[in-house]
């Protein structure tokens, strides 16, 4: 083989590049549980990078319910759901979610990503459309890709953009895919007028529901309850486990009939190990939390409210965001290293995102918030960034 062709030859050059563009990704050892207060590459820090919404990943209760379904199921289900993998616990927990969610049916899948991927394929090919917001989850943008339906991205949550393109298509079948909360802005699709112009235009509504489900909504059920959105006008909701739940996996709601096409057709459902048995047992006593302590998410949007208004009075310049996601956007790739360095030097860990997660000249700080944060925790972080952000950045404007 020709030295220049050589697998590290060939791949080196695009690593050394993202390094001189500060936008080198370091993995970091968590080396405790999940939790405001962790340890890190053998430091301890507070930390708000987080998708424990609820505090549950680490709670008594649910480590329990895994130990307890450990010891009764073992350690691994052993099996695809549609072969032999599919227990008396993943029943139980798809039952209840779909009461929960209110809908007829709920699937599980071993992670979002393999739910998005599963879903979208199975729903659109050839022939068909896929309409998908700019600022769509990877998972979601892959899918879209992967289905083999005509792939189109419109505006940020422009329903007028969206028109033209979905009126200006031919195609059979016609699916919107929208996050429910955007993942790095943090802010909502939105979903009653995406849901008025899928029923115009003929089309099918799906949302990407990771990171509202349990934290939105009275009892929170997510985006569809705190817009009021059944089964009827969103007709494919997806949640993820791995967040507010704090547990592992995710799951399809809706009608019989959808459910019934994704385990005849979703490929990611039918040729994958089910998840273990004793992670559904402790994803229902997290689900049972959620109904039973509602002043998680009391608390959870407290902190938010607390947080917002410490980072305005800084001159900060936030996101239109009432979700956990909070981000604080800095533009400069190399400043927001900085920042972030600065912050993990007073024990504080809060994550850099830089292009290409984001656009370009919005790099910033994400900060994610949990209901097991205290108020004054919160308050030690917003503390640090009064030391630490240049006036040179606090100047640029704020977004209420």
């Amino acid at each position: 083989m020709n030295p220049s062709q050589h697998l590290d030859s060939v791949l080196g050059p695009a690593l050394i590049q993202r390094k001189v563009e500060h936008r080198y990704r370091h993995r970091r050892t968590l080396g405790s549980a999940q939790g405001p207060l962790v340890r890190v590459d053998g430091r301890d820090y507070l930390a708000f990078c987080s998708n424990d919404y609820l505090g549950l990943a680490n709670h008594p209760a649910v480590t329990a319910a895994l130990h307890a379904g450990a010891e009764r199921w073992g350690v691994g289900s052993g099996a695809s759901h549609l072969v032999n993998g599919h227990s008396l616990e993943h029943h139980a927990l798809e039952e209840e979610l779909a009461a929960f969610c209110g809908r007829e049916r709920a699937l599980l899948f071993s992670t979002g990503y393999m739910a998005n991927l599963g879903a979208v394929s199975a729903l659109v090919g050839k022939g068909d459309g896929v309409f998908e917001d700019k600022l769509n989850h990877a998972s979601l943008l892959d899918a879209g890709l992967a289905s083999g339906a005509r792939f189109q991205r419109f505006l940020h949550n422009d329903t007028d953009n969206l028109a033209r393109r979905l009126g200006a298509s031919d195609a059979r079948r016609k699916l919107i895919v929208v996050d429910g909360v955007f993942s790095m802005d943090g802010d909502t699709a939105p979903l009653p007028a995406l849901a008025d112009l899928a029923e115009r235009e003929g089309a099918w509504l799906m949302v990407d529901d990771a990171h509202g489900f349990g934290c939105l909504g009275a009892t929170g059920a997510g985006c569809a309850e705190h817009f009021g959105l059944g089964q009827d006008r969103l007709p494919v909701l997806m949640g993820t486990l791995g967040k507010a739940f704090g547990t592992a996996g995710a799951f399809i709601a809706g009608s019989e009939t959808l459910i019934e096409t994704l385990i005849q057709f979703a490929r990611t459902y039918i040729y994958t190990t089910a998840m273990p048995p004793a992670v559904a047992a402790a994803s229902r006593v997290s689900l049972r939390l959620m109904a039973e302590e509602p002043w998680r998410r009391e608390h959870l949007h407290t902190l938010i409210a607390r947080f917002r208004r410490g980072a305005q009075s800084l001159g900060l310049q936030l996101m239109d965001s009432a979700t956990a996601i909070q981000p604080i956007v800095i533009g400069s790739d190399a400043d927001t290293l900085a920042m972030s360095d600065a912050l993990a030097a007073r024990g504080l860990l809060v994550i850099p995102i830089r292009p290409p997660t984001v656009p370009e000249g919005t790099a910033r700080l994400r900060v994610t918030l949990s209901a097991a944060h205290t108020e004054a925790q919160v308050d030690q972080l917003l503390d640090a960034l009064a030391d630490l952000v240049p006036r040179t950045l606090t100047q640029r404007g704020v977004t209420s």
